[in-house]
């Protein structure tokens, strides 16, 4: 049950190896203590943003129905500036087609009708009563948050389609 043979250069190769991961490992520890909160903000709306496109992409575009070929965002209904607290709520965040969420600033009535439509009104009503609660996400459970919507993305990038 030994991780390499007897021989010198075996053990001598074996030994570097695990330094190196273990050096890696120091210095991602290192880096990661001295994120900012912000830092750690944006590592995340990269991670959710990911899993938002994966969901979506046999869907189609939220606001004008197209299918994606190429690029798409993530789009916001209501917009991380004015309604922070639901920046990652899954309700808030759809497929977008790059032209309607930049180029048509995110083509809001169209994006309501598609959003009623996706969602269902239930939902919808209880996303609007989400608005205004206050939301900070501490630095562990921001941390919680990037494991948990790499997990949701590695999970539906290994299903099997039906």
């Amino acid at each position: 049950m030994q991780p390499v043979c007897n021989n010198p250069k075996c053990i001598l190769e074996f030994k570097k190896q695990q330094d190196q991961k273990k050096r890696k490992a120091e210095t991602k520890q290192m880096r990661e203590a001295l994120y900012t909160y912000s830092t750690w903000l944006k590592k995340l709306q990269v991670v959710f943003n990911k899993y938002i496109r994966e969901r979506d992409k046999a869907k189609g575009c939220i606001s004008c129905g197209r299918s994606f070929s190429g690029k798409y965002d993530a789009g916001h209904f209501y917009s991380v500036g004015s309604h922070p607290e639901l920046r990652f709520d899954e309700d808030n965040v759809h497929g977008q087609c790059v032209y309607c969420n930049q180029h048509k600033h995110g083509s809001i009535a169209e994006y309501s009708e598609g959003l009623e439509a996706r969602i269902g009104v239930d939902r919808l009503k209880a996303l609007r009563g989400r608005r205004g609660q206050n939301l900070k996400l501490s630095i562990p459970e921001i941390k919680e948050e990037i494991e948990h919507y790499k997990q949701k993305t590695k999970d539906l990038e290994t299903r099997k389609p039906i």
